[in-house]
């Protein structure tokens, strides 16, 4: 007899569970509305409006525009997946590219608005770095530590600063927006670091060269 009031009263107490058509329809606007007015012209009253929602059904699922705005530009950049071919200069070109062509799906107003507003908390910065910053750092960590174990990285190289060289490329342009990165610069980008701590760049270069087929791939970087 007491069951349903029971399982009511349960149900009253865990709250009716998240519809995962909002939270898509929520974080499709949040990145629409970022793209037309930027971050700092972001309000949940038009990101309501557009997904059909209110604005405590949003507050509900993110406590505050930080994380919204962080959940929604996490989901557009997608996972950060770290080439594997064998050839150090393919993946690291092959890294940046993919890296780069992330960021540009952001649109240049909101990133550096973004991390000001979360620069000055802990916790706010910390999920900053988290969601938009370390996946791509850690696919291009992952395809230096494949090229020093194959022996093509130099045994005194601190992957550590190389993986800081590579990312500021990216992180500088991203974070200011002052220039975009063309195929070309991190080609060269990525010819400059391996000068510098490749074993035998020659032949990191020629097994490049063997992998593409690109014939002109030698007289690009030589």
């Amino acid at each position: 007899m007491n069951a349903a009031p029971n399982s009511r009263a349960r149900t009253a107490r865990l709250g009716r569970p998240r519809d995962p058509q909002i939270d898509a329809a929520v974080l499709d606007a949040t990145v629409a509305v970022l793209n037309e007015s930027g971050y700092g012209g972001l309000t949940l009253e038009e990101i309501a409006r557009r997904a059909a929602t209110t604005k405590p059904a949003i507050r509900r699922r993110w406590p505050n525009r930080q994380h919204l705005v962080l959940a929604a530009l996490g989901r557009r950049l997608g996972e950060a997946k770290a080439p594997d071919t064998g050839c150090t200069l393919c993946d690291l070109d092959e890294c940046l590219k993919v890296f780069v062509a992330a960021f540009r799906r952001i649109s240049p107003g909101v990133i550096g608005p973004l991390f000001a507003d979360c620069a000055g908390d802990r916790e706010l910065r910390a999920a900053f770095m988290t969601t938009l910053f370390d996946p791509p750092r850690a696919a291009v960590k992952e395809t230096l530590d494949r090229a020093h174990a194959r022996g093509d990285l130099r045994e005194d190289v601190d992957r550590d600063m190389a993986l800081d060289l590579i990312g500021s490329l990216v992180h500088y342009r991203a974070l200011f927006g002052h220039a975009r990165t063309s195929n070309a610069e991190i080609e060269r980008a990525v010819e400059a670091l391996l000068r510098g701590i490749a074993s035998d760049y020659p032949r990191l270069l020629e097994h490049s060269r063997q992998v593409t087929g690109d014939p002109k791939l030698h007289h690009m970087h030589a």
